[in-house]
């Protein structure tokens, strides 16, 4: 499940390049895309690992994964995932709610870790038809 949630992270950071480089430089006047905009602007399929327990990711994702700091995001604090199963009626257990943070401080370390543009992704599916055919297509036309 941590690897879902860090893959999950990693997909939604957008890259960068090195702070000082000329390419940052370049990139501050232009939007840029996340990792799964990209694929889905490339219309490549977002594959994800097994996710054992879906009903968390849920209650995850509801809570909202991360909530505001004074200096950007943080991990959901006890009382947000409290606030949360007392509001929705749902009852959690003691191991579901350490879980549920253990999964927000995971996202977010991974969320910061994957900003770097040279970051592997945490998980990685076996490649797919499309994906090889996308790229012998890229190829293609830069090299003519």
């Amino acid at each position: 499940m941590i690897l879902y949630v860090r893959q999950l992270a990693w997909l939604n950071a957008v890259p960068r390049p090195p702070a000082r480089s000329k390419r940052a430089e370049k990139q501050l006047d232009t939007p840029q895309l996340s990792r799964i905009e990209k694929l889905k602007q490339q219309k490549l399929p977002v594959l994800m690992p097994p996710n054992p327990a879906p009903h968390l990711i849920g209650w995850l994702l509801e809570m909202g994964i991360t909530q505001a700091a004074g200096m950007g995001a943080a991990p959901l604090s006890w009382a947000e995932i409290d606030a949360w199963s007392r509001r929705t009626f749902i009852d959690i257990g003691p191991w579901e709610g350490r879980l549920l943070r253990r999964l927000s401080v995971e996202y977010l370390g991974e969320s910061r870790r994957a900003e770097d543009e040279t970051c592997p992704p945490i998980w990685r599916a076996p490649v797919t038809k499309i994906e090889v055919d996308t790229e012998q297509a890229r190829l293609e036309e830069l090299l003519g």
